[in-house]
């Protein structure tokens, strides 16, 4: 019985080894992540805003997870075919993705997608809240708001506005904009913002309402054109550009937001750990200064956590699915 219990004794104690072995090896376990690198997926094309903030954060998530994050470019259907990618992900925090107001709100009115814009994710942290700027190409003849909606008035269905894709927030934007004022104008879908302001600075598209982390530095330069922000209050790294109140068009809100998600049923442990980077990286001096010249601020500390960006993105489709239906927006 002694030899008996002897072999068993060490089969039992190989069996656990195996079991322990096995567990720190198993994908999702916190305790060895990242044990391979991090894909942060942009869901649209390089150059645009979303992927310049994303290029911003990677490097320096990277080091605070002592691990190499790379930025993959995943565009197309106004950012659902990367959240398709990410949803369908090992949830093992090292497949992440950044998003915003348009691909984990809006996305989910317009389109008909293989995933849930809220259910299929698990949020890690809210990173920026941002703005749009209403811009137009250098040539155009208007100098103002008030002069632009006439300029649009007297050439009905001349005019063209680029956008993200069909659906996406400068599609959103350019139709309320567009009911609000009576003006009729034709959308123009690109991969990204970043193609698109390629375009309107070489003239070949009349106006924006684009993020205004893409359009600031064009702006600066004297590229193109700005008529207003679409907040109530100016950007601090903008003075000179006027509310959408000042400009005599009140009322036309639009905030920007970004987030970073998992996919659903990633681990709470590793969901701690991306965050906690995350919170890191943007208590960075550097990082809020760039933060800043994008016209992008960074949420306080309270309202990074997992639970705060969830609370925000429900509330926020809570409040922009009835007016996205009730207007119709259908994609083109």
């Amino acid at each position: 019985m002694r030899g008996l219990w002897a072999v068993l004794r060490g089969h039992v104690i190989i069996t656990c080894a195996l079991l322990g072995w096995a567990a720190s090896a198993a994908p999702g376990n916190a305790q060895s992540f990242p044990s391979r690198p991090i894909t942060l997926v942009v869901p649209f094309a390089a150059g645009g805003p979303t992927d310049t903030l994303a290029r911003i954060l990677s490097e320096r998530i990277a080091a605070e997870l002592h691990a190499t994050v790379v930025v993959e470019n995943v565009a197309g259907a106004s950012g659902s075919i990367a959240g398709a990618r990410v949803a369908r992900a090992t949830p093992d925090g090292t497949t992440i993705t950044i998003g915003h107001w348009g691909t984990h709100v809006l996305n989910g009115a317009i389109f008909k997608l293989p995933y849930d814009v809220v259910t299929d994710f698990e949020p890690v942290a809210m990173i920026a809240m941002g703005t749009q700027l209403i811009v137009g190409r250098k040539s155009l003849e208007a100098n103002n708001l008030k002069e632009m909606i006439a300029w649009l008035k007297a050439n009905p269905g001349k005019a063209t506005a680029g956008t993200a894709g069909a659906g996406t927030g400068a599609h959103v934007a350019g139709v309320f904009f567009r009911d609000k004022t009576g003006t009729d104008f034709q959308f123009v879908p690109y991969r990204g913002a970043g193609p698109a302001m390629i375009d309107l600075v070489a003239g070949q598209i009349d106006i924006m309402f684009d993020q205004a982390s893409n359009s600031l530095p064009h702006v600066k330069s004297g590229a193109i054109k700005a008529f207003a922000v679409t907040s109530p209050t100016r950007l601090a790294s903008a003075p000179d550009v006027p509310t959408v109140d000042e400009a005599g068009l009140p009322g036309l809100y639009i905030s920007y937001w970004h987030g970073i998600w998992a996919p659903k049923n990633t681990p709470k442990e590793i969901v701690a750990r991306i965050n906690a980077a995350i919170v890191a990286v943007l208590a960075d001096a550097a990082v809020k200064q760039r933060f800043a010249e994008l016209g992008q601020e960074i949420p306080p500390p309270d309202q990074q956590t997992p639970a705060a960006l969830a609370a925000f993105q429900k509330a926020e489709t809570d409040k922009w699915w009835p007016i996205v239906k009730a207007a119709n927006i259908k994609p083109e």
